[in-house]
């Protein structure tokens, strides 16, 4: 589907206007959204706006790494939108001329659908400029990564409070799955704010010092998202490695006990192979209370191991 918006000299809005009639020279600038094109309209990017190939083979290879390239007469964009239910990028490219904004993206996107709906009811949003609208557009594909953040730091949040009721590898689990979706997110916002960065740094687009005040919000947010995701695996990271701290040391605890346990029991062991051989020239077996003295030995020696290895602080490791 193609959808066209344009303005007119005389500050008139008008809708769905055919693509051969937004070169009327009545139309001060315009706006046209690719939602989702068929293979013939995806051939407009070429049959009527001209598009370099590139920049075209680029809309229908995804997924490109968000970018800027210059062209003669417009500005090649690649986005990221963030899908807030799986957490996978999704690509959108805007063309920027001088009189026009083209946005093209293979899936629908409430993003532009938004800034499309803000652009039919408020008139004022036109005069500001196509700058401004280009503006709005990035502004509403970055504010839509903060819910996604938000929902990751509260799942971190009842993973730490959970830490007393839930096993180890419940925990371990959960801990790498937001690990997972925080990477995610960042192959997502780092290449997003380094164009940004490149945007406000740029003297080859058409933004004035007064409009760049906006673009400079837009990377502070980036910047923030940045810092969020860098401070929230920071906190997995310790996570991780208090959990497996501690399933290390309940580990040791249950091998220091096993070998307490084997250490006292090896000796009683030997001595009760030692008269379990059965042979007849043995004079212990003889006597009335060889049983009774050797159990006994055998009794006092496994104390005394006990008494030794407690002496010695085992019990307390």
């Amino acid at each position: 589907m193609i959808r066209t918006l344009a303005i007119t000299n005389d500050s008139q809005i008008l809708q769905n206007v055919p693509l051969e009639q937004l070169s009327d020279p009545h139309i001060k600038w315009f706006l046209v959204d690719f939602n989702m094109p068929s293979e013939k309209e995806g051939l407009m990017l070429d049959k009527h706006f001209h598009f370099h190939p590139l920049a075209i083979e680029d809309c229908f290879h995804l997924l490109e790494r968000p970018k800027l390239d210059y062209y003669e007469a417009y500005n090649f964009f690649v986005f990221h939108v963030l899908n807030q239910k799986t957490l996978d990028p999704e690509e959108i490219d805007m063309f920027v001329g001088k009189d026009y904004i083209v946005t093209f993206h293979m899936k629908e996107l409430k993003e532009v659908d938004i800034v499309w709906e803000r652009l039919l009811t408020d008139k004022n949003l036109w005069d500001k400029g196509k700058t401004h609208v280009f503006y709005m557009l990035m502004d509403k594909l970055v504010d839509e990564y903060f819910p996604a953040l938000y929902q990751i730091e509260d799942r971190l949040n009842k993973t730490e409070g959970k830490s007393i009721d839930k096993s180890i590898r419940w925990l371990i689990d959960e801990v790498f799955d937001i690990r997972g979706d925080l990477l995610k997110l960042r192959r997502i916002i780092v290449p997003m704010r380094d164009l940004l960065y490149r945007i406000l740094n740029s003297e080859h687009l058409d933004i004035n010092e007064d409009q760049k005040v906006y673009f400079t919000d837009i990377y502070d947010h980036l910047l923030k998202l940045t810092e969020m995701i860098d401070s929230n695996r920071d906190i997995t990271a310790d996570m991780r490695d208090s959990y497996l701290s501690l399933n290390s040391n309940r580990m040791n605890t249950i091998m220091m006990t096993l070998t307490i346990i084997s250490s006292i029991f090896i000796p009683l062991t030997f001595i009760a192979g030692v008269y379990g051989m059965n042979f007849e020239n043995m004079p212990e077996l003889k006597w009335r209370y060889g049983y009774f003295i050797v159990v006994g030995f055998m009794a006092a020696l496994g104390i005394g191991m006990v008494l030794w290895f407690k002496h010695k602080g085992w019990f307390d490791k």
